[in-house]
């Protein structure tokens, strides 16, 4: 590495403070009785019930989620055998990607011990607090010693993931590779360099799949692995000793489909690549050089597809990709052990996941670029947020029919949804607006039809049976760009395209439809006219008030409150609401805020307040949340005389007539409402109990504003806004929206055209 980037490498281990994890409690401990709950007295009780049933730890303790990383320091990184407490940043930093990608506690553990037998006394004695052992960097072959032993000695999961985490993408690889390239795996030819830990996890794992072991060549830095050899030999490399006469890696290679380098630098020479099968896959896995550059083969070899370890190269063989998700699934059903089943079921799963196409998340990940199957993508990125939501129930699910789960999961579609959180902060919430639209899908007009974020989650919508979607805009355009971004939606079956400048038997009659709308708001006809054309917020809104759909969503580019006057002017107030507003819901690492009005009115009356909370607490009432509302002010329970203050007084007694029996106090500060001790010692009798979950603003400018610093502050996720009081379901979207963000505001509008 350049010395630019050793420093910040430095700086980022060592700054705001030392190391990359931290601890930190999952219980309130606030008062007196929290103390004694989690400590003495209270903790025998759940002791006693553990000194019972062992199993019950899993539902007193933390350890049906903690892992341990485990190493010796023998074989760290490309760094070698640098001791237990240099590889402990190494340690520490796969530790934090198992709190990443998969929300599974970890901790490392060095042990300063290199005697197979001694460490393994180390490890098995561990085994009361952990629900798994990930080992690392332990040299071979020791390492094989040690997985063996804990394997058959511990009752939890031991996974060497130098082995078989390198394994499962590589076979992963292999099986897209081969896909892509017409050939079978129990066909192929196979040369190994390397010989070691990793490399016969791989070759293992590939026979098991159906790789034909006399068809494995495998060559270590003594040469071809043959039959009567005894140098550096040892149980686990003779098993892919043949009888040939082979002696060198240029010996190895004529004929072979496969290179699967896990060796050293520059060892395949460019000359040699003419020796390979037609249409061959190079795995070139060598870090921080590969066994031959990427650069060397295409131009020798273009019909060779190849991977290596490195980020800066296409198909990044990355273990990132696989352990953190078969610790989730394993660690989720209880299991014994990692067994063979488990892995093939994960290397599928990843296989799979690449042939779909790229998420949102990926493609801002890496420059904006939607990797699409093919040669230049045979396995998913490492960002990619779908393989917690492909492996984990993958490896669950071959646990169980394997026979290595304790805890059989029983609904996989309700794990689907747990794992959702992983993926999607707004998973939790968004859960039964999307079962309740998977119910019954309706009819969504989409108004920027050619918008890369609508394609994406259009694809989505259809996958998770949401809606029946129905894009605005030139069919040539989205269909171009739908190919572009390697999606599978199907324009004569699942997706109708309409395009306002030609589909004139929809539009003609939609067009005085629109005049009749806004004639008499100073629209003329042509002007009105050419609003059908050139808007598509317009025209989505009257396919809606048409009939053609049954839910539309609009906007997302240009000026929010522009087209929100246009799908207004169409759609209007439902009948007995005054005003409409807009509900924003903000979700934070705590919790879920929602806030109301954001966006719409500028100084509403009392009245106007308590329609807004009025249709706001029925709308996160359809979330499955029981609203419990703070009226807010900078006045405190009647201590200011301002006009605002009155307003949000005026308010709440309006509600509490009409809804006496919703929870609901105010006017109030922020801090007493989200914080029971504070509005405790204001006013002991407040109807409302415990943290408010819906704050109602006296100003469009109080809630903007503290909605945006709750977003940025507690690095909350954006849900809406959502239009509360329209005739119809139709939401604009903010430019800021992600895919997601329109997915969940369409199983919102779905939700809302199914209410009575």
């Amino acid at each position: 590495m350049d010395e630019d980037f050793r420093k910040a490498a430095l700086d980022y281990h060592r700054y705001p403070r030392p190391g990359k994890l931290s601890v930190e409690p999952t219980k309130r401990m606030a008062t007196q009785r929290d103390l004694g709950l989690a400590y003495s007295p209270g903790v025998a009780a759940a002791c006693e019930e553990i000194a019972k049933d062992p199993d019950r730890a899993y539902d007193y303790t933390s350890r049906g989620n903690m892992v341990a990383v485990i190493t010796n320091g023998t074989a760290v990184l490309g760094l070698g055998a640098i001791g237990a407490l240099a590889s402990k940043p190494v340690m520490e930093g796969k530790a934090v990607l198992f709190k990443k990608f998969a929300g599974i506690d970890s901790i490392d553990i060095e042990i300063d011990e290199n005697d197979p037998e001694k460490l393994i006394t180390i490890i098995a004695a561990l085994e009361p607090s952990f629900g798994a052992i990930n080992l690392e960097d332990i040299k071979a072959p020791e390492c094989f010693i040690v997985e063996k032993a804990l394997r058959e000695r511990m009752k939890i999961p031991v996974f060497h993931d130098d082995q078989h985490g390198t394994a499962i993408i590589v076979a992963a690889a292999i099986r897209n590779g081969l896909l892509l390239q017409g050939k079978r795996l129990e066909d192929v030819k196979l040369v190994n360099t390397g010989g070691g830990a990793a490399a016969l996890a791989c070759l293992d794992l590939l026979c098991s799949m159906g790789l034909k072991r006399e068809n494995v060549t495998v060559v270590d830095i003594k040469g071809v692995v043959y039959e009567g050899r005894n140098e550096l030999m040892d149980p686990w490399k003779d098993r892919y000793a043949r009888a040939t006469s082979e002696r060198t890696l240029e010996d190895a290679l004529p004929g072979a489909d496969i290179f699967l380098g896990l060796s050293a630098p520059r060892i395949l020479k460019p000359e040699w690549l003419a020796l390979l099968a037609p249409r061959p896959l190079v795995l070139a896995l060598a870090n921080p050089e590969p066994e031959i550059l990427p650069e060397a083969v295409r131009a020798a070899r273009p019909d060779a597809i190849v991977a290596t370890g490195r980020t800066d190269y296409p198909n990044q063989v990355n273990n990132v990709l696989c352990f953190p998700f078969i610790f989730r699934g394993a660690l989720d059903v209880g299991a014994t052990s990692i067994n063979e089943a488990m892995k093939v079921a994960a290397v599928e799963a990843i296989a799979k996941l690449a042939r779909v196409e790229a998420s949102e998340v990926v493609a801002a990940a890496y420059g904006g670029q939607a990797p699409i199957f093919g040669p230049d993508y045979i396995i998913p990125k490492p960002f990619d947020p779908r393989l917690i939501l492909e492996i984990a129930p993958a490896v669950a699910r071959a646990a169980m029919a394997s026979g290595a789960a304790r805890r059989p999961i029983e609904d996989f579609a309700a794990y689907h949804g747990e794992l959702e959180r992983f993926v999607f902060r707004s998973g939790n919430l968004m859960r039964p607006v999307i079962e309740a639209a998977r119910k019954n899908p309706r009819r969504v007009v989409y108004a920027e039809g050619a918008d890369e974020r609508t394609l994406r989650a259009v694809q989505t919508v259809l996958d998770e049976g949401i809606a029946e979607p129905i894009l605005l805009g030139d069919r040539a355009v989205i269909e171009a760009r739908a190919l572009s971004l390697g999606l599978r939606m199907d324009f004569a079956e699942s997706v109708r395209i309409i395009d306002p400048a030609t589909d004139e038997g929809i539009f003609a009659p939609l067009r005085a439809l629109y005049r009749g709308k806004v004639g008499r708001r100073g629209t003329p006809p042509d002007a009105a006219d050419r609003l059908v054309g050139e808007s598509h917020t317009v025209a989505a809104a009257l396919l809606l008030e048409a009939g053609h759909a049954d839910a539309a969503i609009c906007g997302g580019t240009g000026d929010w409150m522009g087209h929100f006057h246009h799908a207004h002017d169409v759609i209007g107030r439902a009948d007995g609401v005054g005003r409409c507003y807009a509900l924003s819901a903000v979700i934070m690492p705590n919790g879920v805020l929602f806030v109301v009005d954001t966006h719409l009115v500028l100084e509403p009356s009392p009245a106007q307040i308590a329609e807004m909370t009025l249709l706001a607490a029925e709308q996160v009432r359809g979330f499955g949340v029981v609203p419990k509302v703070a009226l807010l002010s900078h006045s405190s329970f009647g201590a200011s005389g301002a006009d605002s203050a009155r307003r949000m007084r005026q308010a709440l007694a309006l509600i509490r007539e009409v809804a006496p029996g919703l929870e609901v106090d105010g006017e109030m500060h922020a801090d007493a409402a989200l914080i029971p001790l504070i509005r405790d010692r204001a006013v002991p009798d407040s109807t409302l109990e415990g943290a408010a979950n819906l704050l109602v603003m006296p100003n469009v400018d109080a809630a903007n504003i503290a909605f945006n610093l709750l977003k940025a502050a507690a690095d909350g996720l954006q849900v809406g806004p959502i239009l509360l009081g329209t005739r119809k379901p139709i939401h604009v979207l903010v430019p800021s929206v992600t895919a997601r963000g329109i997915v969940n505001l369409t199983a919102l509008a779905v939700a809302q055209s199914l209410a009575p």
